[in-house]
C-alpha cells in the first residue's frame, strides 16, 4: 500500500523557522541537534533493527520523522521504501539515499543499547536475531538530521531535495525494486545523486572519497557441469564432472592473472563446488558457484565472457558433445560497480576540505571489493553521483589493534560497532555541505 503524507503549512512554520545558512555555525548546530534529538533516535534505530524486505516499523518511523521535518512523504515505494520531497523554488533536483535494513546477526558488542531483536526472515521463514551490523542506523539517523537542517535553512538553497529511504540493500535488491516502481517517473529524475556509508575501517572524524569506484560490481554465477556417470573403478566408461570442474576452477584463475591489465582489479572466486554422492560413483553432474567482482563495466564484460568461454571450451577439451557442454548462468543478484563522477567528486572534496578542515579526508586506501546496489539509481539513466564514506572507529582503537590488542571488528561481525556521535554528525555535516554546494544560492 502506498500513501502520501503531508504536513500542514502552519505546523511546518512553527516547527522549523527558516534561518540563514552559516558555515561557521553548521558544526555547532549539528552537535546541539545530535545531543537533543539525533542521539536518542540513533539508539532507537539500533535497538530495533529489521531485516531486508520487512523494514515496516523502520519505514514508518522514517516517514513520521521526514513528515515532521516538513517533507512531502510517500511510503510503500518498491516495497517498504520511503521517498521524501522538499520543493524549494527553481534549481536542480538532488537525491540523497540512505539504506535502512539490518542483518540476521546476534549482537555481541556489550553496548548498553545492543539489539535484542528477533524477526522472522521473509525468505527462509526462520526466526533469527537481528542487528544493525553494517551501520545503516547511522545512515537513516543522519538522513533525518539532514532533512531537519535543510528544511530550516531554505533561504540558503534552491531546487528540489529528494530523500530516498531504501529497503533491502543487504540483499542488493532494494534499489532495483524502487526503480521498478517507477521512482523517477513519479518523483523526477535527479540532476545529482549522493549517498554515504559509515566505515569501521576509517577513523572517526574522517571522510573517505574514492576516485573511480568506491564499491565493486558483483555478479553471482552458476556453472552446471554435465558428465557421464560411471563406476569409480571404471573411469574410462564415463566423463568425470569433478575432474572437469577442477580444471575449470584452475583455468578461471588465468582470467585475472592473464587477461586483465595489472592495474585493473578483478576477482573470480569459486565459493562452492558440489558433486557426487558416494566414494565409488562417478557423478554425472557438478555445480560451481562463483562470485565475480570488478570496478568497471569493461572489466565485468571481460570476466563474464571469459568464464563462459573457459567453461564451454574445457568441456570440449574433455570430449563432451555440444549438447552436454557446461552451462553458465549469471543470476539476477548482480549489481554494477558504483562509480563516482570525477568532476563532482573533485568539487565536493574541495568543499569538504575548505569547510571541515585540511585533515578531514582519509588517506587510507580502499582495498576491498565489496558491492552495493546504489548504482541502480545512477547508471540508467546516468546521473552524476558521489558515494562517500564516513569514519566510525576512534583513532585509539586502531592504535590498540596495531599494538596487538583487540582488532577492529569488520562490518557484518556480531562485534561490529560504530561510535555514533562523530559518525552521525559528520554524516549530516558532509551531506549538508554537499547539498549546499550543489543547490546553494
Amino acid at each position: 500500500m502506498r500513501t502520501a503524507i503531508t504536513l500542514s503549512t502552519a505546523f511546518v512554520l512553527v516547527f522549523c523557522s527558516t534561518t540563514s545558512f552559516s558555515d561557521s555555525d553548521l558544526s555547532k548546530h549539528i552537535d546541539r541537534e545530535y545531543s537533543s534529538y539525533l542521539k536518542p533516535l540513533f539508539i532507537h534505530f539500533h535497538e530495533n533493527p529489521e531485516l531486508s524486505l520487512v523494514e515496516n516499523k523502520t519505514a514508518a518511523r522514517m516517514a513520521k520523522e521526514l513528515t515532521a521535518a516538513g517533507f512531502e512523504v510517500t511510503t510503500g515505494v518498491g516495497g517498504t521504501g520511503v521517498v521524501a520531497i522538499l520543493k524549494n523554488g527553481k534549481g536542480p533536483l538532488v537525491s540523497m539515499r540512505a539504506d535502512m535494513d539490518g542483518l540476521p546477526v546476534k549482537e555481541k558488542t556489550g553496548l548498553a543499547y545492543a539489539s535484542q531483536a528477533r524477526q522472522t526472515d521473509p525468505i527462509t521463514g526462520n526466526e533469527v536475531p537481528v542487528m544493525h551490523a553494517c551501520g545503516h542506523d547511522v545512515h537513516i539517523t543522519s538522513l533525518v538530521g539532514t532533512a531537519r537542517y535543510m528544511q530550516s535553512h531554505q533561504d540558503a538553497w534552491s531546487g528540489t531535495l529528494m530523500l530516498i529511504v531504501q529497503p533491502a540493500e543487504e540483499r542488493v535488491i532494494g534499489a532495483k525494486m524502487m526503480m521498478e516502481d517507477n521512482l523517477y517517473q513519479r518523483f523526477g529524475t535527479p540532476d545529482y545523486g549522493l549517498a554515504f556509508h559509515v566505515s569501521s575501517e576509517i577513523e572517526a572524524g574522517k571522510i573517505g572519497v574514492t576516485d573511480g569506484s568506491p564499491y565493486a560490481g558483483a555478479d553471482t554465477v552458476d556453472i552446471v557441469i554435465h558428465g557421464v556417470g560411471a563406476h569409480g573403478a571404471s573411469p574410462h566408461a564415463g566423463k568425470d564432472p569433478i575432474v572437469l570442474g577442477s580444471q575449470i576452477v584452475m583455468a578461471l584463475q588465468t582470467l585475472v592473472a592473464r587477461e586483465l591489465p595489472p592495474r585493473d582489479p578483478g576477482v573470480v572466486t569459486v565459493g562452492s563446488f558440489h558433486s557426487g554422492t558416494k566414494h565409488n560413483i562417478i557423478s554425472d553432474r557438478a555445480v560451481l558457484q562463483l562470485t565475480v567482482r570488478n570496478t568497471s563495466l569493461e572489466t565485468r564484460k571481460t570476466l563474464l565472457d571469459g568464464i563462459k568461454r573457459i567453461a564451454e571450451n574445457m568441456g570440449r577439451v574433455a570430449g563432451l558433445s555440444e549438447d552436454k557442454l557446461p552451462e553458465v548462468t549469471v543470476l539476477n543478484e548482480s549489481v554494477p560497480p558504483t562509480i563516482n563522477d570525477a568532476k563532482m567528486a573533485q568539487r565536493l572534496r574541495a568543499v569538504w576540505v575548505d569547510k571541515m578542515g585540511k585533515k578531514i579526508l582519509s588517506e587510507k586506501p580502499n582495498k576491498g571489493m565489496g558491492a552495493e546496489d546504489y548504482p541502480f539509481f545512477t547508471t540508467t539513466p546516468y546521473i552524476p553521483s558521489v558515494y562517500f564514506a564516513i569514519g566510525g572507529t576512534p583513532k585509539k582503537d586502531f592504535e590498540i589493534a596495531a599494538k596487538g590488542g583487540t582488532p577492529v571488528p569488520s562490518h557484518h561481525s556480531p562485534l561490529f560497532k560504530i561510535t555514533p556521535k562523530p559518525a552521525v554528525t559528520n554524516g549530516v555535516e558532509a551531506t549538508v555541505l554537499a547539498l549546499m554546494e550543489l543547490m546553494g544560492k
